[in-house]
């Protein structure tokens, strides 16, 4: 199963369009992850109609629009993973503990918000995915996204997309 990890898509507050190399992603992928602060309902109706399968949440700087139609959590068992998605986790300081004390349950925990990407394991608790931000990079050097595959209960092939810089 392949999947695509986005976030903080932030259109049109901080970008016209989505990168190409996003939207070829999303076509290829049979479940596509959305961390939230999608800011537009638009941006929202394209992923949905790209999509095969759409698990998504709202962030910190949705409108009531994307907050009435997506959860703040969702949950899903993908290829034998318990997957999470929430848009924020707080500081970088104590992450992994408090999302291991939150999440108990999940293999996988998928966030945002920070438009950092971040890979770690939390002891006792779930990897841990921020794909980052494909059109604000805030402090980073790349816009990026990420893609992985899962099967038989295990990730595969965890890459990060650098894209290149928006003119």
């Amino acid at each position: 199963m392949r999947l695509l990890l986005t976030s903080d898509t932030h259109v049109p507050a901080r970008a016209k369009s989505l990168p190409d190399a996003l939207l070829a992603a999303i076509d290829e992928a049979d479940v596509v992850i959305h961390a939230g602060d999608w800011i537009d309902e638009a941006t929202l109706d394209l992923f949905e109609s790209r999509s095969r399968r759409l698990i998504g949440v709202y962030g910190n700087n949705d409108g009531p629009g994307l907050r009435r139609r997506l959860p703040e959590i969702a949950r899903a068992e993908l290829a034998g993973l318990r997957f999470g998605v929430v848009h924020e986790t707080g500081a970088a300081t104590g992450r992994a503990q408090r999302c291991a004390q939150r999440f108990p349950d999940l293999d996988v925990l998928v966030f945002g918000h920070s438009h950092i990407p971040w890979d770690t394991q939390a002891p006792g608790g779930p990897r841990l995915l921020n794909p980052g931000s494909p059109t604000d990079r805030r402090r980073q050097p790349f816009c990026t996204f990420l893609t992985l595959t899962v099967s038989d209960g295990t990730l595969h092939d965890v890459t990060s997309h650098r894209l290149p810089p928006r003119r």
